[in-house]
């Protein structure tokens, strides 16, 4: 509309000289306010996402669980959908005949096995696709908030098996706003502000340290 007008742009890094490592079998946390580049984060895990400079290692098959409905055919009903994802995550047939019960069970879908995916709600998506997602034989699961769409009841589902997670000696990376399940599951969680790394360290250290901040600036304005 202003042709003569000069576009000026402004730099957005999403991530600035993050560093971290995550042990094996570790239930690792990451958090921080929206657009501090959480979701960016876990797309470069994954090999979704080339990071500009450094290295990334991930020992071990990777199972990523970040973003809701990516993988699936709306047009194909679940049954189609399970075989299709479960072979593109290396599952064999056998293997897919096996659990293909169980991946139904478990999201308490088996009435809409036959329905197209485009008639399911986000919160049906969420289950089929973490009850397919866990049933890969991974070493490093990768969780994005997509189970906040999630009813309460499966929600306490997923919960269980984060607990089973951690008795297989799993290694997990959740990013989440929930606090509480931070503070429940997590061995260590890293706060992530601006794309900029601000703590890391157990829990409760961070979350004590954050709250000191945010008290200290509360009173700084109020002054």
């Amino acid at each position: 509309m202003h042709p003569l007008r000069r576009t000026t742009y402004e730099r957005n890094d999403a991530l600035k000289d993050v560093t971290f490592s995550v042990e094996a079998g570790e239930f690792f946390g990451v958090f921080g306010p929206n657009g501090s580049g959480k979701s960016t984060l876990l797309r470069i895990l994954a090999g979704i996402y080339a990071p500009d400079s450094g290295t990334i290692r991930v020992n071990g098959l990777l199972s990523p669980f970040i973003e809701l409905g990516v993988g699936f055919n709306l047009e194909l009903n679940a049954r189609d959908n399970i075989r299709i994802n479960a072979t593109l995550a290396g599952l064999s047939k056998r293997q897919i005949d096996t659990r293909f019960d169980e991946i139904l069970e478990f999201s308490e879908l088996e009435r809409f096995v036959d329905q197209k995916l485009k008639n399911y709600s986000s919160g049906m998506l969420m289950r089929l696709a973490y009850s397919i997602a866990i049933q890969i034989p991974f070493d490093v699961l990768l969780l994005d908030e997509v189970l906040a769409v999630g009813d309460e009841a499966f929600q306490q589902k997923c919960f269980t098996t984060f607990e089973g997670f951690k008795e297989e000696g799993k290694t997990v990376v959740l990013v989440t706003h929930a606090g509480e399940l931070l503070m429940r599951f997590c061995d260590r969680v890293l706060l992530l502000e601006r794309g900029v790394v601000r703590a890391v360290g157990s829990p409760s250290d961070v979350f004590s340290d954050r709250d000191s901040e945010r008290d200290m600036a509360l009173g700084r304005t109020l002054k």
